[in-house]
């Protein structure tokens, strides 16, 4: 794993691909852009990736967290301004790419939500979970954060090796740092009018048997909402789908010809990435 600086960054590939559309992940509640791992290989057949790494100890509010998203895209951009942008966020990540499609709605060419936690109002007793995640002492903590995991993943549908990361990736969430990205969901605040001006086509990708979240319905929502978005639902996955053995991003993407016009689809073969900051 990667040191990940004291402020948001990209992880990149040390291989880039200046030709390819940029790919722009946003992760979830684990901030730490690895858990993107099982769907690079395919990805990487078109799109050059950055995965966003939030620092543990990152307790900025929506606002700062997605000017700093921006400013890290422009950056990407200004090397190329011809290029594509996809914006793609899941869960956490997922209410972050609203809110940054919002403010920069010219940057991007599309977006994609996987399980989008934009439902967690949905999900009352959850509120009730942030002060206990608060006060209850920290080594009880962790292994809750372990407990949980069949809620927040269908297991069974995840590689031994995946299922491991994903465990190492919710042990390095800080108990502060969970409580206060908790408290962002809470407070996560944008209405349908919002939601109307990104014009950008927005595919929302729903796992119908999460456990966590009521993604399927809150993915219905948007499509309703969103003026120019199309749902997929992945019927047998849980909320981290994208590290489920049958869920191919890349896959999903050409299939429904979410391919903005121009963008090359590309067919060779790749290793996995190595991410480096």
């Amino acid at each position: 794993m990667p040191e990940i600086k004291s402020h948001p960054c990209f992880l990149t590939p040390k291989s880039l691909k200046p030709e390819y559309p940029l790919f722009v992940f946003l992760p979830g509640m684990d901030g730490t852009g690895q858990l993107l791992r099982s769907q690079t290989a395919g990805l990487e057949k078109g799109f050059d990736i950055r995965c966003l790494a939030i620092p543990p100890d990152d307790l900025t509010s929506w606002d700062v967290l997605a000017d700093q998203v921006i400013a890290l895209i422009e950056a990407e951009v200004g090397k190329d301004p011809q290029r594509s942008v996809y914006l793609c966020g899941e869960s956490f990540g997922a209410c972050l790419a609203i809110k940054v499609a919002i403010r920069a709605p010219k940057l991007f060419e599309r977006v994609i939500l996987v399980n989008p936690a934009s439902s967690i109002s949905r999900r009352p007793w959850m509120y009730f979970g942030i002060p206990l995640t608060r006060i209850v002492p920290e080594c009880f903590y962790h292994f809750g954060s372990l407990i949980g995991l069949p809620v927040l993943a269908n297991l069974e549908r995840i590689a031994p090796r995946d299922r491991q990361a994903l465990m190492d990736a919710v042990q390095m969430v800080p108990q502060k740092t969970a409580v206060w990205r908790l408290s962002l969901l809470k407070e996560f605040d944008v209405d349908d009018n919002q939601l109307r001006r990104i014009n950008q086509p927005v595919l929302v990708l729903a796992g119908a048997a999460d456990r966590l979240l009521p993604s399927l319905s809150e993915a219905e929502h948007l499509v309703k909402v969103l003026p120019n978005a199309e749902m997929v639902v992945l019927p047998h996955s849980g909320h981290a789908c994208l590290l489920e053995r049958d869920v191919n991003l890349y896959e999903i993407i050409k299939e429904r010809k979410f391919l903005a016009c121009g963008d090359r689809v590309w067919a060779s073969n790749h290793q996995v990435l190595n991410w480096t900051v």
